[in-house]
């Protein structure tokens, strides 16, 4: 069988590679890929290379589908497709007119329209996959750091850790940080020196750590700010609790979470005070796979 040509459009972030490398990662498990990868071109440039082409592009093999996440991807995708072809994918609400695109992949968080050329999506894709390895002894607490639409109070969230450890005896923790974290936030974590909790910054960590450990971990608590790791502990299969921050005014990432709570997808760290259990989820979260799916049978079948 001859392999689907995908150009993928990295403007290197990590979170939007994460995204655009996940839908690729899925298709591959569907099809034979061969995946090429390349920078977007500036906005003039981009212009420029819809009518002239771009040198960049003239060695690459003829695409059948090109993949960006990021606003900075969005032109040199249509770009790209108008001089070599292909199906123009992107991740995320673009900035240019959707209808411009042949797919756009849409968080449920963003309010997509119903239109054909428009797939919702829970959250945002990512390169996780479902895990049949998860120990309900083993746990993550995932820390990320003040926002766009999240602040930061370090006494209140050692007092939210605490009280998971004293109340999971039987659990061996994992903590580790974010590029966001505070620089002193592990500084006052005085619980450090409990032996059931293992604190790794990100600093030391590689790409692969949290996939690993994310195979693992049958429990993940997260901080509302980092949607991103909510939704990869979703994918894994772990039964996810979510601690409270600050929130600065009401905002599309926090009724995203009241969302996935009120569908018993997690719980909110109110409702587990409250007495609430933290269950893993009770069906498939793996929206990178559905995606696949759909661009595969929908072009490629």
């Amino acid at each position: 069988m001859t392999p689907l040509v995908i150009w993928r459009f990295s403007d290197g972030k990590a979170g939007h590679d994460n995204q655009s490398r996940g839908l690729i990662d899925a298709i591959s498990r569907l099809r034979m890929v061969e995946a090429v990868e390349t920078q977007p071109l500036a906005s003039r440039s981009a212009v420029v290379a819809g009518w002239r082409g771009a040198p960049a592009w003239r060695a690459l093999p003829e695409p059948n589908l090109l993949v960006g996440a990021g606003h900075r991807t969005h032109l040199s995708l249509l770009a790209a497709r108008r001089r070599r072809g292909g199906k123009a994918v992107v991740l995320m609400r673009p900035s240019l007119p959707l209808r411009w695109f042949d797919l756009c992949l849409i968080p449920e968080h963003d309010s997509p329209p119903l239109r054909p050329d428009v797939l919702t999506t829970r959250g945002a894709l990512n390169r996780i996959r479902p895990s049949d390895a998860l120990e309900a002894e083993r746990g993550l607490l995932l820390i990320g750091g003040p926002s766009a639409h999240f602040g930061w109070d370090d006494a209140t969230l050692y007092h939210q850790i605490a009280e998971v450890l004293a109340a999971t005896p039987a659990i061996r923790w994992t903590l580790t940080t974010s590029r966001r974290t505070p620089p002193g936030f592990l500084a006052g974590l005085t619980l450090q020196s409990e032996v059931r909790l293992s604190v790794v910054p990100v600093a030391e960590t590689g790409p692969d750590w949290l996939p690993a450990q994310l195979a693992r971990a049958g429990q993940a608590w997260v901080t509302a700010d980092s949607v991103s790791m909510v939704y990869e502990a979703l994918t894994a299969g772990a039964a996810v609790g979510v601690w409270e921050v600050p929130v600065k005014k009401p905002n599309r990432i926090g009724r995203g979470l009241e969302r996935l709570a009120a569908q018993g997808w997690i719980t909110p760290y109110r409702d587990w005070r409250r007495g609430e259990r933290l269950t893993r989820p009770f069906g498939a979260f793996n929206e990178a796979e559905r995606c696949a799916r759909l661009i595969v049978e929908r072009w490629f079948a």
